[in-house]
This record gives structure tokens, sequence and C-alpha cells, in this order.
């Protein structure tokens, strides 16, 4: 108090010389922003739930603009040094709240990549910041830090895929709750959009998030689900498509004027994930290589959720680029009636056969693997065919024998095994039926496996404790279990769970290289010599395909190379 009464004494005494404000305002101005600052970083600093303005605001008051009330507002005797004290006061008031507003937008701007992966829980933080920033203009600073946070903490080899696409959809709501015009989130993730560009997993991590309806589904799927979706063969393409003029906006100052506000604000999350490529045709097809996993994988005629995911995706994509995808569930459902139909015929087999009947022309390309099944159940295979021609007439079965699941029960001394496995898995284990013991060789060339492939699929009976090896590369049933004998660890590949039915890009990528082949051959056959420009504005007569061929031609000599057919020179290709 005796501080506080000297203070007030001398405020006095500079107030009647008209010298407080020049005197102390340094000071003072000093003092209380220091005070500002720890009071807003010990009350919200990691705090997002909660909305801390108004309770800032009243702080000011309350506390500072209070105390500087006291030392401005001395006891004066004329009604114009009131006035003036009074003006110099609210002038203070001013200066203060736009600091106060200025020291929380950088906390939370600093803060913004943590606010951003914890949305929503943290939107009371977004709409204190989007307040702020429309006193304080700091989006300058909000975009750079936010680029540089993103940059360091998301883009890099170390972040899943996965993890990038969800925290890019975290993004995306929140900064449409900061900058409803969406600029900047357009300006802010572009580089994360150009990241995800380079990620070969791109296209399967989104589609698969859209297809999935496990317990807690994604965003994507939650987003897929929406009433009246966007329609991605249509969009905004002007300003002047707005339903209604008043909810016209300008867009800030640093939108790109190249785009139209329209078109950006009502873009929808799986919009802006499709618009990363550009084109909605990778998906289509990633769509399909994912559909025929699934069915080929579980094996299964139930199609409930399948269908449902096709329907919605319809509504994104067009009837027309998901009626592939229709013929494919079609072809479910047709295989379901057809094996029935085929087994009421004829109950009496000693191997129960369903097969999954399907449309070649509608399918993704298949896996091609040699697989020599055993006899009794290429018997089986030869009588479905026979009763399907006659079924189904001028039509036949093209077998693809290393698809597929098979049930076995297994027999052995002192128990029975129930198991789902793989058409090899079932191969392998019924040629011990024979005999108990065969080495990798002969079983390599009775099931015309390669033996490295085959060494990998024997350690799956390993683990189940059904074969041993003994000696090396010899392998014997085990018709009781050994419970003394030290258990000896099996290491199973990890991809074996995860096998796709489907050919891998590469594969394809190298199939449709075959056919430029041909023509390159006869190019350098007739002409002896030609650059790799020339050849490939001779192809582009020929074939229509993407800009990457030139890229493909240039490494397709290389890979002919390493196989004898070609002779590479500088700049150019010799047969």
């Amino acid at each position: 108090m005796a501080a506080l009464e000297g203070s007030s004494s001398c405020g006095l005494s500079l107030h009647s010389l008209n010298l407080l404000e020049r005197i102390s305002a340094n000071a003072i101005t000093t003092i209380l922003h220091k005070m500002i600052e720890e009071h807003v970083g010990r009350l919200c600093r990691g705090e997002y739930e909660n909305s801390f303005l108004s309770q800032l605001e009243e702080w000011l008051e309350s506390k500072v603009v209070c105390w500087l009330s006291m030392v401005f507002l001395q006891k004066t005797n004329t009604k114009s040094s009131s006035s003036q004290t009074s003006s110099t006061l609210q002038r203070w008031r001013i200066h203060l709240q736009f600091f106060l507003y200025q020291v929380y937008a950088n906390m939370r701007i600093e803060e913004l990549f943590s606010i951003i992966r914890d949305f929503p829980e943290s939107k009371a933080a977004l709409q204190d910041l989007k307040v702020c920033l429309e006193r304080t203009n700091q989006r300058q600073q909000l975009l750079s830090s936010l680029k540089a946070a993103l940059e360091t903490r998301l883009l890099h080899p170390g972040v899943n895929t996965a993890d990038v696409i969800t925290l890019y959809i975290s993004a995306i709501k929140a900064l449409r709750e900061l900058d409803p015009s969406m600029v900047i989130l357009e300006v802010v993730c572009e580089p994360v959009r150009k990241y995800l560009r380079t990620r070969d997993d791109t296209v399967r991590q989104i589609v698969a998030g859209l297809t999935d309806d496990s317990e807690g589904s994604s965003d994507l799927a939650n987003e897929l689900s929406k009433a009246d979706p966007i329609t991605l063969e249509h969009g905004h393409d002007s300003d002047d498509d707005m339903s209604d003029p008043d909810d016209w906006l300008p867009d800030p100052v640093d939108a790109d004027p190249g785009k139209f506000g329209s078109k950006r604000r009502s873009s929808d999350i799986i919009t802006l994930l499709v618009s990363i490529y550009g084109s909605k045709e990778l998906f289509i097809n990633e769509y399909r290589t994912l559909l025929a996993d699934r069915i080929l994988h579980h094996f299964s005629y139930i199609t409930c959720r399948e269908i449902r995911n096709l329907e919605l995706l319809k509504l994104r994509f067009g009837e027309a680029q998901m009626h592939f995808c229709e013929v494919m569930l079609k072809d479910v459902a047709d295989s379901r009636r057809i094996n029935s139909h085929i087994h009421e015929e004829d109950q009496e087999t000693p191997l129960h056969l369903n097969a999954m009947i399907l449309s070649g022309e509608f399918w993704p390309p298949l896996k091609e693997e040699k697989l020599e099944l055993p006899t009794e159940v290429k018997e089986a295979m030869d009588a479905y065919t026979k009763k399907y021609e006659k079924l189904k007439a001028m039509r036949s079965l093209n077998w693809k024998p290393h698809l597929g699941n098979v049930d076995l029960e297994i027999e052995l001394a002192d128990r029975t095994l129930s198991v789902s496995v793989s058409p090899v898995h079932a191969a392998i284990i019924m040629h011990f039926q024979q005999k108990n013991t065969w080495t990798l060789d002969e079983l390599s060339d009775a099931l015309k496996v390669p033996v490295v492939a085959l060494r990998r699929k024997i350690a799956l009976w390993q683990q189940q404790g059904v074969l041993k090896e003994d000696p090396t590369d010899t392998f014997t049933v085990i018709e009781e279990e050994q419970k003394d004998q030290q258990e000896k660890m099996v290491l199973i590949d990890s991809d074996e769970e995860g096998d796709s039915a489907m050919a891998s890009q590469a594969d394809q990528k190298e199939e449709e290289l075959q056919l430029f082949w041909t023509y390159i051959q006869g190019m350098l056959t007739n002409l002896e010599s030609l650059p790799l420009e020339r050849i490939h504005t001779m192809l582009k007569m020929f074939v229509m395909t993407g800009p990457s061929i030139l890229v493909e031609c240039t490494g397709f000599p290389n890979l002919t190379a390493e196989s004898g057919s070609l002779l590479r020179k500088i700049g150019g290709a010799d047969l």
C-alpha cells in the first residue's frame, strides 16, 4: 500500500506538469507486455478445448486497465484535463487489447499443428484464433509457420502414408473452421498434396479408407456416407453459379485469382483428395483392384458391404464409371447360383467344389502362378467344368488353380486339425497322403512350384506342427505331437497373409510395354539405329497413351538390353 500511495503521489505531481505519460510510457509498456505474455502462457498454453478470449478480456479490464486508471485518472480540477486523461486511458486500453490478441494469436499459431491434430476437440482454440486474426492481421505469419511445421513434422519418410492422409483430412476440417474461404488450406496444404503424389500407396490408402466399415470407421467412410454428396463429374465453374447472391463472399487478398472462390468453398474432403491427382480414373481402377482382392481373398458370396460401398461410390463418381465393378459383384451372385444348381444335380462327390466364375474382361489382371494340383482335385474340376458347359451352352471355364480357399480336416494319430488355407498349401499337405516324407526338390517337381517359394509355403505347416524338417530340405509328417521336445521357432514371411491375387502394377506395366516392343523391333530392324525421341514420335502414331510414354520407353530398352535383345548406344538404340 505504501508503494501504491508513493506512486500515486508521484503520478499526481507528474500529471499536474503533463509529464506523466511521457516519462513513464516505456516502463509501463514493458511491464504490462511482460505481464500479459506470462498470464496468457500460464492460462492457455496447451489447452485447446476451452475458449479463453472472454476470460482474458475480463482479466485485462479488471486488473490491467483498472491499475492504469489509478495511475492516469488523478484528481484534476478542470474538465479539459479530465477529458484528456480519459482519452489517454482509452488509447492505452486499445493498445493493450491489440497486444493481448497478438500474444494469444502468436501462441496459437505456434501450436497450430497440434490444434489441427486434435480437431474437433480443439475447435474452441480455432474459434479464438479466428477472432484474433480478424483484429491483428497475422495471416502471413500463420501461413509461413504452419507450412514450416507441416514440412518438418509430417512430410518425411518416417511418417506412414495413412497418418499423412489422416492429418490432411483433419487439416481440411480445422482450417475450414478457421477460414471458410479455404484459402489458408489451399496455400498451406499444397506441399502436403505434392508429397502425397510421391507416395506409391496414397491412392490405395484413400480407397481403403473410403470403403472401410469396420468398428470405429474412418473419417473417409463417414464422408462417403453423407447425404447429398458432391458429384465429381460436375462442380462449380464460376462464382455466378451460387444459388443465393446473399451467400457471396469476396476472397481474401492472398487467394489464387485463377481459382473460383465458390468452387473452393464447396469442395468437400473426398473432392479434395481426388483432386490431388487431378483424375478420378486412378481411384476407380484402384477400387476395382481392392474389390477384386477382397472377393478373392475372403472367397465369400456375401457382398452386402461391397454393394453398399458401390452404390455410395456411384453417387460420387457416376454410374458409368463404376460399371465394371457392378459386373464383378454380379459375377459373385451368379457364381453362388451356379454352384447351388450344380450341387443339386450331383450331391455325392468326393470333393465339395465351389467356383468363383469371373468375367475376364471386367476384372483387373490376375496374378499368374504355376501350380500342379493333385489328381483328385483336377478330376473334380474337370467334372465341374462339364456340368458348367452343360448348364451354359457355348461357354467353358479356364481355371486359376493358385487362387481360392481350401477348407481341410487333417487327421493325425493323436489329433485332428481344421484349417482354411490357400490351394498351394492344400496341395503340399495332400501330397503327404501318398508318403510321409518328401524332399524339397521332389515336391517342387510334383507341384511345379519354385523351390524358394515352396519353402516359404511349407513354413505354415511347420508352424502348425504338422511337418518337420529333418534333415535339411527333407520334410516328414509329425503323426504324434512331441510335447517333450523343445519347440523350434519357424519364421513365416510377413507378406504371406497379405498376398494379393491381382497382378502387380509393375507386371501390368511390363505387359503393356511388350506391345510397344513389337513396334520398336520393327523400326530398328528396318532403320538400324534411332534416337529415343524419334521412337517416341513414331509410337505416338500407333498407340494412344499418356504423357509418360517417353520415360517408359527410355527405361524399356534398358530392360531389353539386360536380356540381350538390344544394344544401347549413346542417345539411341540398336538391335
